[in-house]
């Protein structure tokens, strides 16, 4: 099988393609035969070497979906389509950067779809992620304002939909003008252009953010919720995972709650997760992809998500 392996940290060009044998599925394990995989931009902190415990050579890659080829436990029969993400895929062990992988049925989720590939790759994290900030973490509720900073990221694209279809008020922000109407033409009420200081531009303080930035911008979006108010922090688009010299007294405001949301600690079962489909195909909502590309090309992908000018999630079919 055609497989992409990296062998020591860098730039988008430290990947290389291999062969390698199919591997063998042991007991509480399954080999899927992976049809498409959307990029994340944890892969890209993988591949730069900033992701701790994980050791090289490795194939990447934290989500897939495909066709089930072999589960010994006789429970998912052969081309059964599943799903898969995190659970610590592409870092504890071989992720989805490869035309076969076997990975652990517990992070398997089956489903049925008449989706192209393409669309349904994009779906896993992207879904568990924005499934697990917007109910688990923030606990949304109809007629709350959401912040959302970092609009036009994958996640939080997917936000924007799946807050207003749950009747919420939503505002987006962009760093870039140019995309205040693509925001806009994806559900969202409001756009502000990110300087980098909100508080005293947006209307009012808010009920909930969804933080996607990062620890860059973290209290200033905690100083725009209002008292009770819940600020997630889940994306890092910036390469800062830590805050120097965190004092949480004078960080947080009063009364305002911050939470973390980790697509591997919170997940939707099954059933919700193929109710979300039922959607997508459907039209409640829409997938707004990148560009998509073969596994050859797995470099020219990453080199788009450093850019970050995908405008989508990038999509790469085997």
């Amino acid at each position: 099988m055609k497989a992409i392996i990296i062998y020591e940290p860098g730039g988008p060009e430290q990947f290389k393609l291999a062969e390698y044998p199919i591997p063998v599925p042991a007991s509480g394990e399954v080999l899927v035969r992976i049809k498409a995989r959307g990029l994340n931009r944890s892969e890209l902190m993988t591949r730069k070497g900033y992701s701790p415990g994980v050791h090289f050579p490795r194939v990447l890659g934290i989500e897939c979906v495909g066709e089930v080829v072999t589960d010994p436990s006789g429970k998912l029969q052969p081309g059964q389509q599943v799903a898969a993400c995190m659970g610590e895929m592409g870092r504890a062990y071989d992720g989805s950067y490869a035309e076969y992988a076997v990975l652990p049925a517990g992070i398997l989720q089956p489903f049925t779809s008449h989706l192209p590939w393409k669309i349904l790759g994009a779906l896993p994290e992207m879904y568990q992620t924005v499934y697990g900030s917007l109910f688990a973490a923030l606990d949304i509720r109809q007629g709350e304002t959401l912040l959302i900073r970092g609009g036009t990221s994958s996640i939080g694209l997917l936000a924007i939909q799946m807050a207003k279809n749950a009747g919420l008020k939503v505002i987006a922000t962009t760093r870039n003008p140019a995309k205040e109407n693509f925001l806009l033409s994806n559900g969202c009420d409001q756009v502000l252009i990110d300087d980098g200081h909100l508080q005293q531009r947006i209307p009012a303080a808010v009920d909930k953010v969804l933080e996607l930035i990062g620890t860059n911008t973290l209290k200033d979006s905690l100083a725009c919720a209002r008292r009770g108010g819940t600020v997630c922090m889940t994306g890092i688009l910036s390469e800062s995972w830590s805050i120097p010299s965190f004092t949480p007294m004078e960080f947080i405001p009063p009364a305002v709650k911050l939470t973390v949301c980790n697509s591997g600690e919170i997940k939707s079962d099954a059933a919700t997760f193929s109710a979300f489909i039922r959607d997508v195909e459907q039209g409640k909502i829409k997938i707004i992809t990148g560009p998509v590309f073969q596994l050859d090309q797995i470099s020219q992908a990453h080199q788009l998500m450093d850019d970050n000018q995908a405008m989508g999630k990038i999509v790469v079919v085997s």
